[in-house]
């Protein structure tokens, strides 16, 4: 009877604590965004209808999804969802909503519209808005930090009659401000010298920068973090490589982890190069009206001042949009993670179904209709699909976005609202991927067992050992011992004994076994560590 299989379960699981451990919003506010007192709210990542008290103010992202899932009937309106994300994944990928969805946009919208208002104020040749009081600012500042679902009904409520999104985000500021008697004095100053790609792209680079940095970031670092852990864990265990799907040279299981470890990382690193940028040029990008109504401001000065104020760089050469080039950057980068994870994840489904690792079972959880006895790798396959999906959708992003006929063309406009969806399921998939790891159990005795039977893997060392002694031949005097032959422990060791080698070489080579032929496969996983840096990297400025 053979052994039992030596199982050892990474420690992963740690970065999951639930099935959506690594689901949560920690969303930093921006500049004017809510600051409310600390309050019990609905958590996704402590697990349907569970509460948890949060640490700090409740932001405003959090208030929104508070909002959303006390909505009568939500989970009737996600069965009728059109896409999967607003279904059956929508608990998966809810802390992207208040950035991405049509509830985000006009918030950001909103934002930009009236910290435009505030910066008129303060540029004293605009006389026509002198500085708000205190009273008038904090009425604004509070239009950002209330808004929520029952405002953003409202303004599409305007955008019935007007038919035109940002105009109804202008209709809707003029409407709540008129009832304030010094801010009622300058209404038409909303929006003023304004193209409505001035608001719309401010809102999406905002959108951009807070729901990456403070949704997709953290669960990205947990991923390389769970690897990195598979990496250093197992790095000791040896386990038999195959180029080309045949046996080659030993690796150690950790090694294989760390390589992909290192390369997320590594692509990671190249997230803080993008910069979010900002136009707020006019019609065509020249401040053509702003010039003509008040010739003796400084428009460009002006405009960069304000968008830089908004944690936005600023482009000063544009046309009526800001043409889009850095979220071709952005997205790119997010391919190039999605492939390499997609990489991992066709391993890692490749290594269970050698039996190399074992999943724990769920109580409850049916692996097939009508076979009892299946546990497969769906998460893997549920990540890898996933991420097929996010990469069609942001490359696609990424080739059109920059295209734009003349001075603009409508077509980036209905593009631009599928940001969200690229990053949903890039987010899906990363989380799928967690849930994954957090199942494995490494099976050591398989591991052996496939060593054990590949002994022909030491015609490498012994023919490039060879090579240093002199003797001829060494490649062909191996090829025509090993290929396409049966090659035992007992034929190996009866090779070395007949080479005319230093008695030293000849006791090494005799030691050596397709389990100690690993190389530095062990030194390199154990420094995964050092390598993978995740602090100065998944951050945008």
């Amino acid at each position: 009877m053979s052994a039992q299989p030596s199982l050892k379960a990474p420690a992963v699981a740690a970065f999951l604590v639930a099935e959506a451990a690594a689901h949560r919003v920690t969303a930093a506010a921006l500049a004017g965004a809510s600051r409310l007192q600390t309050r019990r709210l609905l958590c996704s990542a402590a697990g349907a209808g569970a509460t948890v008290e949060t640490r700090g103010p409740l932001d405003w992202a959090a208030r929104s999804l508070e909002e959303m899932q006390c909505a009568e009937d939500f989970d009737a309106f996600c069965m009728m969802g059109l896409s999967p994300l607003d279904g059956r994944y929508e608990r998966f990928v809810r802390d992207l909503k208040p950035f991405f969805s049509e509830f985000g946009l006009i918030r950001y919208r909103v934002i930009v519209e009236v910290k435009w208002l505030l910066k008129l104020s303060e540029i004293p040749e605009i006389t026509e808005v002198p500085p708000f009081s205190e009273d008038a600012q904090l009425f604004l500042d509070a239009i950002i930090q209330d808004f929520g679902l029952a405002d953003a009904k409202e303004v599409k409520n305007i955008e019935k009659i007007t038919n035109h999104d940002v105009k109804a985000v202008e209709y809707f500021l003029k409407k709540k401000c008129s009832s304030h008697p010094e801010i009622a004095k300058v209404l038409e100053f909303f929006h003023f010298g304004c193209t409505s790609e001035d608001i719309n792209n401010l809102s999406h680079a905002l959108a951009l920068k807070e729901g990456v940095n403070t949704v997709m970031f953290p669960v990205m670092i947990d991923t390389c973090k769970a690897i990195c852990s598979l990496a250093k864990q197992n790095s000791p265990i040896p386990m038999l490589s195959r180029t080309h799907g045949q046996p080659a040279s030993p690796t150690t299981l950790g090694k294989e982890m760390a390589n992909f470890a290192a390369r997320l990382s590594n692509i990671g690193k190249s997230f803080s190069q993008v910069k979010i940028l900002g136009k707020f040029a006019g019609a065509v990008g020249n401040y053509n009206a702003d010039v003509v109504a008040y010739p003796e401001v400084d428009w460009p000065k002006v405009a960069e001042e304000f968008v830089r104020s908004l944690g936005l760089e600023f482009n000063p050469y544009v046309t009526q949009i800001e043409p889009h080039d850095y979220i071709s950057k952005l997205f790119n980068l997010f391919v190039q993670f999605n492939n390499v994870l997609t990489d991992f994840d066709r391993d890692m489904w490749a290594y269970i179904s050698l039996g190399y690792f074992k999943q724990i079972v769920k109580a409850g959880e049916v692996g097939s209709s009508t076979m009892p006895h299946k546990v497969n790798p769906i998460d893997f396959e549920n990540s890898d699909g996933n991420l097929t999906m996010a990469n069609g959708t942001l490359s696609s992003l990424s080739m059109k976005l920059p295209i734009s006929r003349m001075q603009r063309d409508l077509t980036d406009s209905t593009v631009l609202r599928n940001l969200g969806v690229g990053l949903g399921h890039s987010l899906l998939a990363y989380k799928a991927t967690l849930r994954g790891i957090s199942k494995l159990q490494v099976n050591e005795f398989r591991l052996s067992e496939d060593l054990e039977q590949t002994w022909e893997v030491l015609a490498e060392p012994i023919q490039t050992v060879m090579r240093r002694y002199g003797i001829p031949e060494p490649y062909e005097k191996l090829k025509e011992l090993t290929r396409g032959q049966a090659v035992t422990k007992d034929s190996i060791r009866q090779f070395i004994e007949g080479l005319d080698l230093p008695e030293k070489a000849r006791a090494s080579l005799l030691k050596l076994t397709p389990h100690s032929y690993i190389g530095e496969a062990e030194n390199l996983a154990r420094g995964i560590e050092e390598i993978v840096d995740l602090k100065s990297g998944f951050r945008i400025e």
